[in-house]
């Protein structure tokens, strides 16, 4: 999943490696492979191209007639010859909303476990969570954790303080494979129970019925708060590499399907490149961030994306 133009911060592969999916496996805990993720990831921004991220988590603005002048900063005047202020914490932070599907079906990983997805999608997710929780939680931000399948599993309410970021982590090192898939019903329901507006992050493979997904999402756009989807998907459903023929289970239900890949190969692809581009234009035009993942791939993409969004809601 090579995107045109996209380039890995610093683009080392001292720092790429540690938000290898194949190397956070072998860690140990959640948090531990959290931190690796996020402190090679800053790292190697810090070091990159990329400009206009919030990687130092000290924020100003321009000083507006009426700012209280104990609040200029005159280290930064000295250099610029312009008067700044630092931003108060309300400015500056967010409550923060990641919703986890736990549903059956993300319990799915490459066959045979190949080294192409070395983890299953909830646990790709679930690393991803943790991930974005402790960049959040480093910038001041109130972090909200909710996992869900066909309703809501499990709900931590927003909080900054560093006790809760362990609550989370706690949270996804515990979480296991729920039931169906059904994303529209529980994103209603959050949507309603929305207080403060802030950010929200879904991380789901997104495998319900497209248009209901889309208006559980939108649900959010219209309750003014910002949306970015990750849209988690193994590296064997995006490429459907298969070649002998194999009876193909439903993870979620009964259902079985024999099949021969060469014959049906072209048919899926085409259908899996239409939702994406649905996915793609009909989130586009409600103003909500969408991003494929592929969990064979470091979560460097993610993480960017998300720091890209949070700059824009902010």
């Amino acid at each position: 999943m090579n995107e045109p133009g996209r380039r890995s911060p610093g683009e080392g592969a001292n720092e790429l490696r540690f938000l290898d999916p194949a190397v956070l496996a072998r860690l140990g805990t959640l948090e531990l492979k959290a931190r690796t993720v996020v402190e090679g990831f800053l790292s190697g921004l810090h070091r990159s191209p990329f400009k206009g991220f919030s990687v130092e988590f000290a924020e100003y603005r321009q000083y507006i007639p009426g700012d209280d002048l104990s609040s200029i900063d005159w280290k930064v005047y000295a250099r610029s010859d312009r008067y700044y202020v630092k931003k108060f914490e309300e400015e500056t932070n967010l409550d923060c909303y990641i919703l986890l599907d736990v549903s059956a079906s993300m319990g799915y990983r490459s066959v045979g476990a190949t080294p192409a997805s070395p983890v299953t999608k909830l646990e790709y997710g679930s690393m991803l969570a943790a991930s974005l929780a402790y960049l959040m939680n480093r910038q001041r931000d109130a972090v909200s954790l909710t996992t869900f399948d066909e309703a809501i599993v499990k709900m931590l309410p927003p909080s900054a303080r560093p006790s809760h970021l362990r609550s989370i982590l706690v949270t996804l090192g515990q979480t296991t494979l729920g039931r169906r898939t059904d994303v529209s019903t529980p994103l209603h329901a959050l949507a309603d129970g929305l207080g403060k507006r802030g950010l929200v992050v879904v991380i789901s493979d997104l495998l319900d019925e497209p248009q209901r997904v889309v208006d559980g999402l939108r649900h959010f756009r219209f309750r003014g708060t910002d949306v970015i989807v990750f849209h988690v998907m193994d590296h064997d459903e995006l490429t459907f590499p298969f070649e002998r023929a194999a009876r193909f289970r439903d993870l979620e239900g009964d259902e079985e399907l024999m099949a021969v890949p060469s014959v049906v190969r072209a048919q899926y692809l085409e259908s899996l490149n239409e939702t994406v581009e649905s996915y793609k234009r009909e989130l586009g035009s409600a103003g909500i961030d969408y991003r494929l993942l592929d969990t064979s791939e470091p979560l460097d993409f993610a993480l960017m994306s998300y720091l890209s969004t949070r700059g824009r809601a902010r």
